[in-house]
């Protein structure tokens, strides 16, 4: 086989595709039809075509992160990266920050910090990006931040480099020199595919991979050969004369592949996936890092993130004060004086309470995982566990949540809006209200990971919150609900944090014995609401925590599917796996 582009490492990785067919969704035309092509180490190949054509697919397809729905994908061992058309890189760090936590991520378990360092100060020089590593992310210019998503697969070394649409929104010259770069990548051996709509883009590649519009490769060849086979003068006309040529193809009744007979025929494309053996399989290479080791990484990365956001700052730490402040406005003094208690009063300072911890778990939920979904699909891509990354999100926030509901007892104990006990009452009260806030922070994770951005979390706040008010028998005693409104109090984590509450005061005894005439009716109305123990509550709310959470790990498992092909774990070495499809 003839080989184009730098020198092939002995048993460097390659990708082979043979006779692969993609389908649409739901019984759709075919995206892709027949293509069989091999990544060679040491190329840069681009995938061009007019919009539609399947070239993401096909990428896609190649890279595992899709599985053909006919004909076989093969992945000799090799470390691969994804780099999405988006700049996907978190923005609130400074760049040399990002890239450590990206290198922790990804490099085996056990790389010290020096070598951590040494890698992030490699991919910074090799990306002319040295005098910007201390600079925050979101202030790099469209080809710098361009880069260093490209820097974040660097890190691991990859023999084969995937990039949909690199020079998609930047400037003529930035992309020229962004495929530059990469054509010095694939100088030093590693295997460089990438997508492009820019014909511009084409020249500085070794090969390109035209794709018709009905999903066929109707070319693989040098750039310089492009515009002559479909004869044309330019490489933009080629677009058109490739459509031309599709629709007649197809007013001729072709549906074959690109072997068929008829005009299709100019198009066979040579079969490169039959003309030699893949390489045989490595050995196992070094462990990555285990789950225990990414939580620890993710709490600190999110935590790292937080407080460098100024916003998220101001809503963590001013939201419990208003509230409270709120709370005090409200609620008069006295409403627990066991000598003449208000009923009423009483129930609505636990009730809003039990709300109070309900909205704090769910704000500071809503918003954090919507807002880097991009980000976990692509780590998902290479080595990212979602049981970790998940429980890394409720182990930043529990804390701060922990500080607030501490924050509104203390202050309502104070001000006289609770009554005085000892520590087993405060202690149950607060060990209500943290679980409230947890199960509430599960609930907002759950919404967080099933929306596709910040607005529609918005939108759910209200959805999520009326229900708890509403049904959690506070303004409604369960008891006193119709069928369908007490069979879903059962749902609502507010219904008990709000029954654990009044268990844990008291409010059954305060109510019954006080001197207060509407003591007795209104406890009736209730029933057995706070005569429970306080732990059946807390065991509740415990469950919901926990059902939530897996919700959330399901829902991103959904979301982020891992990549399919072998060796797609960067840094980590694996047996030869074909992703073969039946038919």
């Amino acid at each position: 086989m003839q080989e184009q582009g730098g020198t092939v490492r002995s048993g460097a990785a390659r990708i082979t595709a043979r006779r692969v067919g993609v389908d649409a969704a739901r019984g759709g035309a075919e995206i892709l039809r027949g293509i069989s092509l091999t990544v060679l180490p040491g190329q840069l190949l681009a995938l061009a075509g007019s919009s539609g054509a399947g070239k993401t697919t096909l990428l896609e397809v190649l890279a595992g992160v899709r599985a053909p729905d006919r004909g076989s994908v093969t992945a000799a061992p090799g470390a691969l990266g994804f780099v999405p058309q988006d700049d996907i890189i978190h923005r609130d760090l400074p760049l040399a920050r990002t890239l450590e936590y990206a290198a922790r991520l990804r490099l085996p378990s056990g790389t010290g910090s020096t070598e951590v360092r040494a890698a992030v100060d490699r991919v910074l020089g090799a990306l002319g990006l040295t005098e910007r590593a201390g600079l925050r992310v979101g202030r790099l210019s469209g080809g710098e931040r361009k880069r260093a998503s490209i820097a974040v697969e660097l890190l691991t070394r990859p023999e084969v480099l995937f990039l949909d649409e690199p020079t998609s929104g930047l400037d003529p010259a930035t992309g020229a020199e962004l495929i530059t770069l990469l054509r010095e990548l694939s100088r030093q051996g590693t295997a460089v595919v990438l997508t492009t709509h820019t014909p511009a883009d084409l020249s500085g590649c070794d090969s390109v991979g035209f794709l018709s519009p009905d999903g066929r490769l109707v070319h693989l060849g040098p750039p310089e050969g492009l515009s002559t086979r479909f004869g044309v003068d330019t490489v933009e006309e080629v677009y058109g004369a490739v459509t031309e040529n599709t629709e007649d193809a197809g007013d001729a009744g072709d549906a074959g592949d690109a072997g068929d007979a008829g005009d299709a025929e100019d198009y066979v494309v040579q079969d490169l996936a039959g003309t030699g053996p893949d390489p045989a399989p490595g050995p196992g290479g070094p462990r990555p890092l285990g789950s225990f080791g990414q939580w620890a990484l993710l709490t600190r990365r999110s935590a790292d993130i937080m407080l460098r956001n100024r916003l998220s700052v101001a809503v963590l730490a001013g939201s419990p004060v208003m509230i409270v402040a709120m709370f005090v406005m409200l609620f008069r003094t006295g409403a627990f004086d066991a000598s003449d208690p208000s009923p009423a009063t009483s129930g609505m300072i636990l009730f809003w309470i039990a709300f109070g911890a309900f909205f704090f778990g769910l704000t500071y939920g809503l918003l954090q995982i919507c807002t880097e979904v991009a980000v976990v699909r692509r780590e998902r891509l290479t080595v990212l566990r979602l049981g970790p990354y998940v429980l890394s999100k409720a182990t930043v926030l529990l804390p701060v949540l922990a500080a607030a509901d501490a924050l509104l007892l203390v202050v309502l104990r104070a001000l006289d809006r609770l009554p005085a006990a000892g520590w087993p009452v405060y202690g149950s009260l607060f060990a209500t209200t943290v679980l409230a806030s947890a199960a509430a922070l599960a609930m907002g994770l759950l919404a967080s990971a099933a929306v596709s951005e910040p607005g529609q979390a918005t939108l759910m706040l209200p959805l999520l919150c009326f229900p708890q008010v509403l049904f959690s028998g506070a303004f409604v005693p369960v008891p006193q609900m119709a069928w369908p409104g007490r069979a879903l109090s059962w749902a609502m984590t507010n219904r008990w944090a709000f029954e654990s509450l009044g268990s844990g005061i008291g409010l059954d005894a305060l109510w019954a014995h006080g001197r207060s005439p509407l003591g007795p009716p209104l406890l009736s109305s209730y029933g057995d609401t706070f005569g429970g123990p306080t732990a059946r509550g807390w065991v509740w709310l415990a469950g919901f925590t926990v059902l939530f959470l897996a919700g959330a790990w399901a829902v991103l498992a959904r979301r982020c599917p891992q990549a399919r092909a072998a060796g797609t774990r960067a840094g980590v070495r694996g047996p030869e796996v074909s992703s073969a499809a039946a038919g």
